[in-house]
């Protein structure tokens, strides 16, 4: 008996262990229909305790990302053999028929089911770079796609065994209990977003309402990543495995601060988190173009840009101020207020978290503080 059992042990773990390194499907354009599953792509998978990407998947990241309820973020890009995409220096690249682009969300694992707001990068990732499923809760994996009608978006929930993701075309509500940097735990409703909501950010045009990338833009790109263990700037990198042209050298592209670098000024430290989190909506195109409050790296430090500026659009969300930036007063300015809000009636961004962004609040409170004038 124990010779038979010790047969059936045997088969058992040999099965698993040829599940668990079943092959990735080969990254694949899909041109129409909503593919199921996230690994009908073939862009990005768990296996064997890890989240592998497909042979040509390339990862990124940004100078100063969204915020996103303090998620990680894994970006990727991918495109058919012999196609790239052209160089814009000021807006989203080009990209060709067949491109995807994936974002996936995720936190390091607390106590329980509990997530971290500060994660461990040496923790969270093995020694190639790769994602550690054991110590990581998998969220979600946005998807991109350039089909021939144009991008379309496509939501991915991963299951309770972090071993695929589904297709949640309308979206979900996931209750998570975040654990702050100073211990305290945070109850919060993380909300996958539905495609209406997906729309609402990624049509940065108010009149042709068009789904596109909002990331991929040279000045946020333009930084290093490190490729199997060697940095090198992302465009250039880019360029070199045949995804971008017409791209020079970086010196010559522009370059958003990290909102986090203490060595950048103040300013391009605000500027760069303002035009990260809230410019796909408020520029003079975009949906919050009736508002008048312009934060993208085009519109100067003015009354467009909320310097002593009526809020003709906030109805109740003012919580009584006046202006939007009153220099030297952060306390008397709707701007960080709205943004340390988390009631539905105020908050801005108004989707795409749930938490406040503490740290980002207290950036944009130093830079009004530091602002000399007065809007008497």
């Amino acid at each position: 008996m124990r010779a038979l059992a010790a047969l059936l042990l045997t088969l058992v773990l040999a099965a698993c262990s040829q599940q668990a390194a079943a092959p990735l499907n080969p990254p694949t354009f899909i041109a129409e229909g909503n593919p199921p599953l996230l690994s009908d792509w073939g862009m990005v998978r768990a296996s064997q305790r890890r989240l592998v990407l497909g042979e040509g998947v390339t990862p990124y990241d940004l100078n100063t990302p969204l915020f996103t309820d303090y998620a990680q973020k894994l970006r990727t890009i991918w495109m058919p053999t012999g196609q790239s995409a052209a160089y814009n220096s000021n807006d989203v690249f080009d990209f060709p028929i067949g491109t995807v682009i994936t974002k996936t969300f995720f936190y390091q694992r607390g106590a329980g089911d509990r997530v971290l707001q500060v994660a461990d990068q040496t923790r969270i990732h093995d020694e190639s770079g790769r994602i550690d499923l054991r110590h990581v809760r998998l969220v979600e994996t946005r998807v991109l796609v350039r089909r021939e009608t144009g991008w379309v978006a496509l939501t991915y929930v991963w299951n309770e065994d972090q071993t695929e993701a589904a297709l949640r075309r309308t979206g979900a509500v996931l209750p998570l209990e975040l654990v702050r940097a100073d211990g305290d735990v945070e109850p919060f409703r993380y909300v996958v977003p539905n495609v209406t909501q997906c729309a609402a950010c990624h049509a940065p045009n108010v009149a042709t309402r068009e789904i596109r990338p909002i990331g991929p833009k040279a000045r946020h790109l333009n930084r290093d990543y490190v490729y199997d263990g060697v940095a090198l700037n992302q465009l250039e990198h880019l360029t070199s495995i045949g995804y971008l042209r017409g791209f020079e050298s970086a010196e010559r592209s522009p370059r958003n601060a990290v909102w986090t670098d203490a060595s950048a000024s103040l300013e391009a430290r605000a500027r760069a988190y303002l035009d990260a989190n809230c410019s796909h909506c408020h520029n003079r195109d975009g949906p919050a173009d009736t508002s008048g409050l312009y934060l993208d790296p085009g519109t100067p430090i003015s009354g467009n840009f909320g310097i002593c500026k009526l809020p003709v659009a906030a109805g109740s969300g003012t919580g009584n101020r006046r202006f939007d930036i009153v220099p030297g007063d952060p306390d008397a300015s709707v701007m960080p207020y709205r943004m340390a809000s988390t009631d539905p009636a105020v908050m801005m961004p108004e989707i795409g978290r749930s938490t406040a962004h503490n740290e980002g609040v207290e950036l944009i409170r130093q830079w009004i503080a530091s602002r000399e004038g007065s809007c008497r």
